[in-house]
């Protein structure tokens, strides 16, 4: 098994494809939660890691106390420095909770989420599991939404794909950013612009490949 704590040493190298990844998701990030209604925001992170992505963008957003943020992150060690990092960046509104990510009912009453990122999760799934989360991030987020997620683009490239997975599932693309990096990295920004007919899954989104 990957040990994800030492998978994140490389974000503090800015040469590294998840330093350069990292900055392009806090960019669509902080475009997200200003795109979002006047008011509370809803943001919720699937597979948080130490939320580097959310902690590293409130502490200068101008809308942070807006933003009611809930990190899910099944490792304890990572969900731990999340809580750390959130607290020494003076962030209240931010909770992480340590929890299957793939099961819905772990933060089901976050929802409907107005910012829903989904970093670092479909290029260690199915690609079946990857159209089930797209479908249901239909269902898990309010109407304007954005979903930001990442996916590498090494053959067989399935970004093409997702991306209409998402158009499918009544999202509109806001960006989609193939990025130069040796691990060919790519960040998508999706909108949603009509709801879905169906519930939440019962079932889990996705199961981490081994």
């Amino acid at each position: 098994m990957r040990d994800w704590v030492a998978w994140h040493e490389a974000y503090d190298d800015p040469s590294s494809f998840l330093n350069v990844r990292l900055r392009k998701v806090q960019e669509r990030l902080s475009e997200a939660i200003g795109a979002a209604p006047a008011g509370p925001v809803r943001l919720v992170s699937l597979c948080a890691g130490q939320g580097r992505d959310v902690i590293g963008v409130l502490p200068g957003d101008p809308r942070r106390d807006d933003v009611h943020a809930v990190l899910v992150e099944s490792d304890p060690r990572n969900a731990k420095a999340a809580r750390r990092a959130a607290a020494q960046a003076g962030l209240p509104l931010v909770e992480v909770r340590e929890a299957d990510a793939a099961t819905v009912g772990s933060f089901a009453d976050a929802l409907p989420a107005d910012v829903l990122l989904l970093c670092g999760i479909f290029g260690n799934v199915s690609d079946e599991d990857i159209k089930r989360t797209v479908g249901a991030s239909a269902v898990m987020c309010a109407p304007g939404a954005t979903v930001i997620w990442t996916r590498h683009r090494r053959p067989p490239d399935v970004t093409p794909q997702i991306r209409a997975w998402f158009a499918e599932s009544g999202f509109d693309e806001v960006a989609f950013d193939a990025l130069d990096t040796d691990r060919l990295m790519s960040v998508g920004a999706n909108r949603l612009s009509r709801g879905a007919a169906a519930g939440l899954p019962g079932r889990p989104l996705f199961t981490f490949r081994p």
